[in-house]
């Protein structure tokens, strides 16, 4: 997935964007009349990456032998092809590939014929709504990227239950009501989702006071995850990317609110980052256990339910 601010409009450009759907690299297209459109980011000759960093061109041309294409993915040109036999140039476009928005997010379907994205989104636009963030208001600020030596799967499932905060991440339950009472579980669709109220008489040096009073942590089905954090607009979002049966990576896009003031977003990330850091040794703890061998299985408590929903979904796909 990408977002819109890496693909500017003003000024009547073409701009252009690398991004990825899991494993697969994609390219979006912004042309200088506004129109988004999506293309395997993948030569038709021999398979190179066409583009590698954000860049505003009228073309796009592969660097390996310069073979060009328009924004609308026709092969314009292919050096000596006119030398070639039957050489094919309305066959050789890129390959395209569906993209549609919610709010500053651009999402990729590699399936063409795929289920359109607000259906897959199902509940969550609301979910996030109710929160008192307008996601068509949020800003773009930075990007912060981490790999683990851990299964997706594993880092996935870590996400989908807070039963472990108690024991690991003491600034959370600083902050946010992580109590079996208040902290709400629900699972719609592809969407599994995490509410938990900022604790009466929190404590530490993130302030969570403000019009966003919930912390809310969402999946989508089978790799997206979404946060946001209790005290002003703000979301989080990105995926869970398998790199090997024992690797993962992410990244999360950080947005805020136009109006959101900079020392509180300076302490939020802090907060965040060392949440991270302490989810890294609890996934990379369960991979070293788990790839021993030496259990058949394990056990799932009620707290844990949103990873029966993740299972599930995971089981019905592999079927």
């Amino acid at each position: 997935m990408g977002h819109t601010g890496q693909l500017p409009i003003e000024g009547g450009v073409n701009a252009l964007a690398p991004t990825r759907a899991g494993n697969v690299p994609v390219l979006l297209v912004r042309t200088d009349s506004g129109e988004l459109r999506g293309f395997l980011n993948v030569c038709r000759h021999r398979g190179s990456e066409l583009i590698s960093a954000e860049m505003c061109r009228s073309t796009i041309q592969c660097p390996y032998h310069a073979w060009t294409y328009g924004l609308d993915g026709r092969l314009l040109s292919a050096p000596r092809s006119d030398t070639e036999e039957k050489f094919d140039h309305d066959s050789l476009g890129l390959i395209p590939v569906a993209v549609d928005c919610w709010g500053p997010f651009i999402f990729a379907n590699l399936d063409a014929a795929g289920t359109p994205l607000q259906e897959a989104l199902g509940i969550l636009p609301e979910w996030v709504a109710s929160a008192g963030v307008n996601v068509d208001e949020l800003l773009f600020h930075s990007r912060a990227e981490s790999s683990y030596s851990a299964n997706w799967k594993i880092c996935s499932e870590n996400y989908l239950e807070c039963y472990h905060c108690q024991v690991a991440h003491p600034g959370v339950v600083d902050v946010i009501d992580t109590s079996e009472e208040s902290y709400r579980l629900e699972s719609r669709g592809l969407c599994s989702a995490q509410f938990g109220p900022v604790r009466e008489g929190w404590k530490g040096s993130f302030d969570p006071t403000g019009p966003v009073g919930y912390g809310q942590f969402h999946f989508m089905y089978p790799n997206l995850t979404l946060n946001i954090s209790p005290g002003f607009p703000n979301i989080s979002i990105g995926p869970v990317l398998p790199d090997a049966p024992d690797r993962s990576s992410r990244y999360l896009d950080y947005f805020f609110g136009p109006e959101v003031d900079s020392g509180w977003i300076e302490d939020m990330l802090a907060w965040d980052d060392q949440i991270g850091i302490e989810d890294r040794a609890l996934v990379e703890g369960v991979q070293r256990g788990v790839q021993a061998g030496a259990l058949d299985d394990g056990v799932l408590l009620a707290a844990e339910q949103l990873i029966v929903h993740f299972d599930e979904l995971l089981r019905d796909d592999l079927a």
